[in-house]
């Protein structure tokens, strides 16, 4: 009954609020990097090797035409604020080849992280940050590969009713092969529920996150992944996971980003305030401001 009535909330905030443009918040500004932070594997903060993250034609592309060779060098660029509950908009697209030394998994792969710790927290060699994965892939020209699934790395999640231990979990997108640009959303309501969507429909929903599970597996733990505090991170092991930062994964096949754009959910919900929203759906007295 309660993941019905969560899901009855999440529909009807997502009906409300899609259309109010005026509202939207432009993470990505279509000409730099400005708002964002890069940690990539081995490197310190914002050391941005071969000009991995950048911005060419109004797009921010992930590219490693500079690179030699992968070799695990996985990177994130990080939007530096935090948000709990929120509408998520970004498109992307594959292109090219994988740069050698990825992984063959890697083919055609790559993610945008939410909820995630922020890139100061990060390990000089830590590969993923503390998140949930709103994993992104492409065909292969063969056989179904599904989009906009999850991956969880040191988290984990409740679906129906029931708590999923599997570190990712497929959705029930149709495949999309090729270069073309692919349109996603994401619904997040801070711990309670959250909702990938392609073309309007729900491909994946799950409630409930949290930080536990260990980091990926017991072959993979918060030691061996260069996690700060790694035993810290693992006495967290249940606590909810209702806010976080946004990142966009480098994983080592070149991908293309535009219209990444944020809905806040969260603000001052008194009609007296000037700034009133009619959209938010949680209360932040803090941010309300007023007319003397």
């Amino acid at each position: 009954m309660i993941v019905f009535f969560l899901l009855t909330l999440s529909f009807q905030v997502f009906a409300q609020t899609t259309q109010s443009k005026q509202e939207w918040i432009q993470l990505f500004n279509g000409k730099d990097l400005t708002g964002w932070d890069a940690k990539i594997a081995g490197y310190a903060l914002n050391d941005n090797i071969g000009n991995t993250f950048r911005v060419e034609d109004g797009m921010l592309r992930i590219a490693y035409d500079k690179y030699d060779r992968f070799d695990k060098k996985y990177g994130h660029l990080y939007y530096n604020k935090p948000f709990s509950h929120y509408i998520l908009k970004f498109e992307y697209r594959f292109t090219g080849n994988q740069v050698p030394g990825g992984d063959t998994w890697n083919i055609r792969n790559s993610g945008v992280m939410i909820h995630s710790q922020s890139a100061q927290s990060m390990g000089l060699k830590q590969d993923f940050p503390i998140s949930l994965e709103v994993q992104v892939l492409g065909g292969l020209g063969k056989g179904a590969r599904p989009t906009a699934n999850l991956c969880t790395p040191g988290t984990q999640v409740f679906m129906d009713g029931k708590l999923n231990t599997a570190h990712c979990i497929e959705s029930k997108s149709k495949t999309y092969d090729g270069d073309q640009w692919v349109a996603v959303e994401v619904v997040v309501l801070g711990d309670s529920l959250i909702r990938h969507v392609i073309d309007g429909e729900t491909v994946l929903a799950y409630q409930k996150a949290q930080i536990g599970g260990g980091y990926v597996s017991k072959q993979y733990d918060f030691v061996q992944a260069g996690v700060p505090d790694p035993q810290g991170w693992a006495s967290k092991d249940g606590t909810p996971l209702a806010t976080g930062y946004i990142a966009l994964q480098s994983e080592s096949h070149p991908i293309d980003f535009r219209n990444i754009e944020l809905l806040n959910l969260k603000g001052c919900m008194d009609p007296k305030a000037t700034n009133y929203k009619s959209h938010y759906t949680v209360s932040d007295k803090s941010q309300c401001v007023y007319t003397r």
